[in-house]
């Protein structure tokens, strides 16, 4: 087995619960509170869509998970609320499910696009790499694995 050259040992000083997603207890949201308006994306695991919260009209991020083994869907979730509060992270706001078909959907934050566009052009290729790379830092300070499909807001094309 391969050992990290830096942050090795970042989970020994962490409690059990900070790293142990399979004993994760979701909380699980209403999703009647979260109305899909349009798909914008997809992936393997999940597709995007945008949508509302009917509780306040903020707009949101539906990311409906494909199905797939409830430890991956333990383990972005917590890796998430581990992220949250991080700089240049999208925040998670609720975690939902269908309670007749089982399907997770995480809630996330809007970013309106303006804000791409206008960090895409007012910083340089330099500033836009270096926030890339601090959001990246501290994933890995955290000791968390990026093969999952992390929800990174980068606001930028690299």
């Amino acid at each position: 087995m391969s050992r990290a050259r830096v942050y090795a040992d970042v989970n020994v000083v962490r409690d059990r619960d900070y790293w142990d997603y399979e004993s994760l207890q979701v909380q699980w949201g209403d999703q009647e509170m979260y109305e899909v308006l349009r798909k914008i994306g997809r992936g393997k695991y999940s597709e995007v869509f945008e949508g509302v919260s009917c509780h306040n009209d903020a707009r949101c991020v539906v990311k409906i998970l494909k199905p797939v083994k409830r430890k991956k869907i333990k383990r972005e979730i917590k890796i998430l609320q581990n992220l949250c509060g991080g700089p240049n992270i999208i925040q998670l706001l609720d975690i939902v499910r269908d309670p007749a078909s089982k399907t997770s959907a995480l809630i996330f934050e809007h970013v309106r696009p303006h804000i791409t566009r206008t960090t895409h052009t007012t910083h340089t290729p330099h500033t836009r790499h270096w926030t890339a790379l601090h959001a990246l830092t501290l994933t890995h300070l955290l000791s968390l694995s990026l093969s999952l499909s992390l929800s990174l807001s980068l606001s930028l094309s690299l």
